[in-house]
């Protein structure tokens, strides 16, 4: 009696721990394909040249800012030299330039002003002179109008005096008359003369007027042609505003140049972009390097996580948020407590070299597994024993 009721209290044990096992296994997802995980930065050269110190080795703890190594920055001081007086020459230019412009703008607008009163004048004198020669040969007209009347009058004088004259031999008129024809005629005669000196002057007014319009003609045409140069003076005010402008580009570019040498120069210092262990260094004294050449890698062991790869099949429950546990096969199986981030994208075998192509040949099912990133609650690692690579069994539990 007594061994039936230790079996049936030991059937009951063992019933008990396999109930709790199934359950404490359907309640959580374990995995040991898994690895820690952290920010490996790898320190190049940015600029090219020898390197005069090297200042850690491998597994040296660095801090942000540390200077890792330092390149000859002699070539780099004579350019940002250049590059300084490059931009003084194009910031004197640029002065020079601008001060042109609004000389530029005032003999633009005097000019203009200038020739358009300048051609005014030169027309009023080109109408003047036209109505100079308007009125010469009015006067011209009327000279001969007037001589051609003393013309007639002298000859009806000298007439009058040849009819008198037989008849003064004849006495049948009186001396008296006659001398008075004479005169009469004599005056006549010296009216007409005088008209006729009047036309030959009249005559040689005109001339002398139309030289005077021509004068005034071509002084008005040269007005006119200092008015039309005056009048592409906006023109050339646009010119020198565009050299002016040109001038301050080549300035812009100057300083663009010279901040691209300091930064150059600054590069001679390679800085640790933060705190982490010096691995894989590639650089010595004396060694020239090649911007773009990789010196050493640092690895930041402040914000490690890890990166398990669960298969498909035991993510269904999975979720980010849910607490986790990590055994660490470095430290004996020492535990640490974190929590799931999130889950990746893809399959890892999606981001292969080579991918699977299931489309082709013959198929068979193998089941995937994707990236789940666990992070590690703060303070559990002080002395930083984690490093990445190393191998973990994380378990999630998923209810």
């Amino acid at each position: 009696m007594r061994k039936r009721v230790m079996a049936a209290i030991a059937a009951v044990v063992v019933l008990a721990v396999v109930l709790v096992l199934w359950l404490r296994s359907r309640g959580h997802e374990a995995t040991d394909d898994a690895q820690v995980d952290g920010r490996i930065t790898q320190i190049a050269a940015k600029v090219g040249g020898p390197v005069l110190k090297v200042n850690v080795d491998n597994n040296n703890a660095v801090g942000a800012a540390t200077v890792l190594v330092q390149i000859d920055p002699r070539d780099y001081e004579v350019a940002v030299e250049r590059a300084r007086a490059e931009l003084a020459d194009a910031e004197a230019n640029a002065t020079a330039a601008s001060t042109g412009v609004p000389i530029a703008r005032i003999e633009t607008t005097a000019g203009v002003s200038t020739a358009s009163g300048g051609v005014q004048q030169a027309e009023a004198g080109v109408t003047g002179a036209e109505r100079e020669i308007q009125v010469a040969q009015a006067n011209l007209v009327s000279a001969q109008a007037r001589q051609r009347e003393k013309e007639a009058a002298a000859t009806k004088a000298a007439r009058d005096v040849e009819r008198l004259r037989g008849l003064v031999q004849k006495d049948e008129v009186s001396q008296q008359q006659f001398d008075a024809a004479v005169a009469a005629a004599d005056a006549a005669r010296a009216s007409a003369d005088a008209a006729k000196s009047e036309v030959i002057a009249a005559q040689g007014g005109i001339p002398v007027a139309e030289q005077r319009a021509q004068q005034a003609r071509g002084a008005a045409a040269q007005a006119r042609a200092g008015l039309a140069n005056a009048q592409t003076a906006p023109q050339q005010l646009q010119v020198t505003q565009a050299r002016a402008a040109a001038a301050q580009a080549r300035v812009k570019q100057a300083e663009a140049a010279l901040k691209q040498a300091q930064l150059n120069l600054e590069y001679t210092s390679i800085k640790a972009p933060g705190a982490g262990i010096v691995s894989r260094k590639a650089v010595e004294p004396g060694q020239i390097v090649q911007p773009g050449q990789p010196l050493m890698a640092i690895v930041d062991l402040e914000r490690i996580w890890i990166t398990a790869n669960f298969k498909e099949t035991q993510l269904r429950s999975m979720q980010a948020g849910q607490k986790a546990v990590v055994e660490v096969d470095a430290l004996g199986g020492r535990e640490f407590q974190g929590h799931v981030d999130s889950i990746a994208a893809a399959t890892g075998a999606k981001f292969s070299l080579l991918p699977p192509e299931n489309a082709t040949g013959n198929y068979v099912k193998v089941v995937q597994r994707i990236p789940v990133k666990i992070y590690l609650e703060a303070g559990q690692d002080p002395n930083h024993q984690l490093r990445p690579g190393m191998s973990v069994t994380p378990t999630v539990y998923v209810r």
